[in-house]
């Protein structure tokens, strides 16, 4: 029995790929251009064929893939490195108020049967959602996620089921 090996193949700027940005969409030479389009999410992308790189020229600072030969690898922005004070900064401004506020509603809670003796609790986790929120919207803003984008490619494969 033999098995089959999935073809790989060079990138060359002529052919057709998907594209790393929306996972939908086929980028392809933009006529009269020296730059490759994408046919869903209509981003703009350069290509240097000799590292077999793909750039987002439509992003500053633009996100940078690399071709394997069967898919784009990473979405690392250039000059730009993440270390372990952003992650404690993002922990931190999840976690810090909504322990104080968990904290204070634990050491003051409110008096048993009163009509909003559920508030604290709500808030706690209230502040939780928000801040988690608003890290989750900052990388999205940072990374430049298409959120729309990828709505509406997962309703235009809904539709085709």
């Amino acid at each position: 029995m033999q098995t089959l090996k999935p073809s790989t193949r060079p990138f060359n700027h002529q052919d057709t790929y998907p594209c790393p940005v929306c996972r939908t969409g086929q980028i392809s030479t933009m006529p009269m251009m020296e730059a490759l389009g994408c046919n869903f999410c209509q981003h703009i992308f350069t290509a240097s064929e000799e590292r077999q790189l793909l750039k987002m020229a439509d992003r500053q600072p633009p996100v940078t893939w690399h071709w394997d030969g069967k898919k784009w690898i990473g979405a690392h922005l250039e000059g730009t490195e993440f270390g372990w004070s952003y992650f404690a900064a993002a922990i931190g401004l999840i976690f810090l108020p909504t322990t104080l506020l968990g904290l204070s509603a634990y050491y003051f809670p409110p008096v048993p049967g009163s009509r909003l003796s559920w508030f604290p609790a709500a808030w706690t986790g209230l502040a939780f959602l928000s801040h988690l929120g608003i890290v989750l919207w900052l990388v999205a803003e940072f990374y430049q996620f298409p959120v729309g984008t990828y709505f509406r490619a997962w309703a235009r494969r809904i539709r085709r089921r």
